[in-house]
């Protein structure tokens, strides 16, 4: 089973919302999902952004795939360099 955390959208029409999910890659885009690792408020000022790290950490080691957009935002926040850390001091 292929792993992917990507965004889940939210919210009513033009005003979107994200879910930052874990899902398998074969669910739709707002289907079925394994976890809820954050949220992603693009709208609000200045943009909301709460990842719960540890999760995202741990979905990282065992193999899930984050979206281009995700690994953005996991970038910003500096949880893809703490994963490429742990993975190079193994």
């Amino acid at each position: 089973m292929a792993v992917k955390i990507r965004l889940k959208r939210m919210g009513a029409k033009k005003t979107p919302f994200y879910r930052i999910v874990v899902a398998d890659s074969r669910s739709p885009r707002d289907g079925r999902f394994i976890e809820t690792v954050g949220t992603y408020n693009p709208v609000a000022e200045p943009v909301q952004l709460e990842i719960n790290e540890e999760l995202a950490l741990k979905w990282l080691q065992n193999g899930a795939k984050p979206s281009d957009t995700v690994r953005n935002l996991f970038s910003k926040q500096g949880i893809m360099e703490k994963f490429h850390n742990a993975k190079l001091s193994k």
